[in-house]
Formats: C-alpha cells, sequence, structure tokens
C-alpha cells in the first residue's frame, strides 16, 4: 500500500464517522474502524468472533460498550438532523 493510498482511505472514514455520528475525531475513528470491522467479523464469520467472546470477556465487554457508543451517537445525530 502507498501512503497516498492510506491517506484517501483515512479520509474516508473521517468522512464516514463524521456522517454517522456528527462529528469526527482520531478515538471516534478508531473506534468505528472496530466497530466495522468487529460488525462485518461477526456477520461473515460468527464462529470467530464467538471463540473471541469467549477467549477475551473483558475485550467483549469493552465491544460492547464501544457498538453502544457508537449506536447512541448515531441516534442522537439522526435526531439532530431531522430537526434541522
Amino acid at each position: 500500500m502507498n501512503q497516498s493510498f492510506v491517506e484517501q482511505f483515512e479520509a474516508l472514514v473521517e468522512k464516514y464517522t463524521e456522517l454517522l455520528l456528527g462529528k469526527s475525531n482520531p478515538e471516534l475513528k478508531e473506534k468505528v474502524k472496530i466497530w466495522a470491522l468487529y460488525s462485518h467479523i461477526a456477520k461473515s464469520m460468527p464462529a470467530l468472533g464467538k471463540h473471541w467472546n469467549e477467549l477475551y470477556p473483558d475485550a467483549k465487554e469493552q465491544m460492547k460498550e464501544i457498538i453502544s457508543e457508537i449506536k447512541r451517537l448515531n441516534e442522537e445525530e439522526r435526531a439532530r438532523t431531522r430537526k434541522g
């Protein structure tokens, strides 16, 4: 991968985060990356997701927190954009 691709992909993730959550910063971008990849794994390879959840129960709890935060921020953003 060349640096230009990485920068362009990061711009895509930043815009996605902004549209999804109403704001973007490095921490939120990282959470969105983790959430998106975990969601894909859980759908495409559910046995792997289940195995990881069992192997790392503390990480599973942190993942649940990330998912809840993203869901909450997304709902707030959708409510805000409906009003405006």
